[in-house]
Parts: structure tokens; C-alpha cells; sequence
């Protein structure tokens, strides 16, 4: 406190880990409103991607969340980055508690740099056109197209049962054949892939919500593979891809920086 006005503690806010040694900065893209500049604190060939921060902690507000993947958009431009957990903060106004988390957990990530060298991950979403699969399932379904049929013209009061009843044929038929495409698109690019993340699925239109841990010299035949799939059931679905994106699927670093 200083004239009756709170002091904030400064700290080192840090966004994620590369294999580099040498000095690196990227300009005032630091998170916050102070545009604090963005640099590599180096130990032997590892360093940490941070700027400085008030020892806060930051929201998950939109804004903060873009700064936060602004920064390691530009440094995965040049470098594989392990991406660290949003507000990690050391609470040292200078590299020291920097310098010591790299020299403590040195092992660990020079172990998960090696492992994620030359792969990126590339998200993809499939979202279901409700009324082409609705149709595919009468074509497919006999029992609930000749269902149907039969309540056709019928008076919807007399027939509440009935109706309610092939609602939930529906509802089923709808499940097995989301979880048929699922099964079909994962097994076409699962081989194609490192490693593959499966996110729970939100919407009952939504076939996959997924991370692909892939290869850079494999992307090419994994694009070539997801547009094939786009073609064969552009009909039926929306595939969302997206790439390249920070390993959050396949990285989960927690970082303790108390007493560092």
C-alpha cells in the first residue's frame, strides 16, 4: 500500500515451453491491457515464452483467451510449443522463479518437446443437417416409414401414442446412425494420426467433436482425406476443420509455480 493506493505484485505470465537458447522477442502481445512486451527466458536449450503481469488472476473472458492464444499462434510460427494452462503467473518480478521452474522440470519437457517435434493438431468438428438424415432414416427404417405412412391423414389426437411412439424410433434410429458415421469418418483417419482426442459432443446433431495429433509430413494425406469425406457426405454433415492449433488436447501442463 502506498499513499493509500494498493501496490499489485508484479510476476512473469507464462504462455508456453520451446526448444531455444537463444534470445527472442515478440513485441508488446502480451496479455492485458499494458501490451507488456513477449520473450524467451532461456536454460540450457529450453526456454519459457513470458511477459510481464500483475499477479492476477485473469478471467476467461473472450479477450483474455485471445491474447492468451494470439501469443503462442506466434510462436508456434516458428516452434513446437508445449502450451501452458491459461493464468499460470510466477510470482517474481524477474527471471529468477523462471529460471529454477525450467531447471526443476527440465526433464519433463525436454521429454514432451521431443514427443510433440513435428506434429501439430488440427481440430475437427461434424455437425449433422437434420433434415437430410431424417430423410435417409425413413428411406432406411420400415418399420418407421411404414409407421408413418399409416398416421398419415390420421387425426393427430387420436393418434398421440402412436406418433409419440415413433418420435422415439426416430430418436434411436438418429443415434445408431450419428454413431455410424462416427465410427466410419474415425476409421478412415484414425491411421493417419498420432494420437486422437474424442470431446464430448454438444447437440444431439453433433457426430464428432475431435483433436488429431498429426504428423506435419502426414497432413497432406490426412487434408486429402477429410475433403474426400466432405465429398462422400457433404449431404448429410458440416465438417468444421481447423489447424493449426496449440496442443491443449495432447499437453496438459500444469505448472506449480508457488515457491519458485
Amino acid at each position: 500500500m502506498e499513499n493509500g493506493v494498493e501496490i499489485q505484485k508484479e510476476g512473469k505470465y507464462i504462455y508456453g515451453i520451446i526448444r531455444h537458447a537463444e534470445p527472442l522477442d515478440y513485441g508488446p502481445i502480451g496479455i492485458g491491457k499494458r501490451a507488456d512486451s513477449v520473450y524467451a527466458i532461456n536454460f540450457k536449450d529450453i526456454s519459457a515464452v513470458v511477459s510481464n503481469s500483475p499477479v492476477i488472476i485473469y478471467e476467461a473472458r473472450r479477450v483474455n483467451m485471445v491474447a492468451h492464444e494470439k501469443v503462442l499462434e506466434e510462436i508456434m510460427k516458428q516452434f513446437t510449443v508445449l502450451p501452458v494452462r491459461f493464468s499460470t503467473i510466477s510470482e517474481h518480478d524477474d527471471d529468477s522463479g523462471i529460471l529454477r521452474i525450467l531447471e526443476k522440470e527440465y526433464d519433463k519437457f525436454n521429454d514432451l518437446l521431443t514427443k510433440m517435434e513435428g506434429k501439430k493438431e488440427l481440430g475437427l468438428k461434424i455437425l449433422g443437417h437434420e433434415a437430410p438424415i431424417y430423410e435417409s432414416i425413413v428411406e432406411k427404417y420400415d418399420e418407421i416409414r411404414i409407421m408413418r405412412g399409416k398416421l398419415m391423414g390420421l387425426p393427430a389426437d387420436k393418434t398421440h401414442y402412436q406418433r409419440m411412439k415413433v418420435g422415439e424410433m426416430v430418436v434411436e434410429a438418429l443415434k445408431k446412425e450419428t454413431s455410424n458415421y462416427k465410427n466410419l469418418i474415425l476409421d478412415i483417419l484414425k491411421p493417419l494420426a498420432e494420437d486422437v482426442k474424442i470431446n464430448d459432443n454438444y447437440g444431439e446433431m453433433m457426430i464428432l467433436n475431435s483433436a488429431f495429433l498429426i504428423k506435419n509430413t502426414t497432413e497432406p494425406e490426412f487434408d486429402k482425406a477429410v475433403n474426400e469425406l466432405d465429398e462422400k457426405f457433404g449431404r448429410f454433415m458440416t465438417f468444421k476443420y481447423v489447424g493449426t492449433l496449440p496442443p491443449y488436447n495432447f499437453v496438459n501442463l500444469v505448472i506449480n509455480t508457488k515457491g519458485m
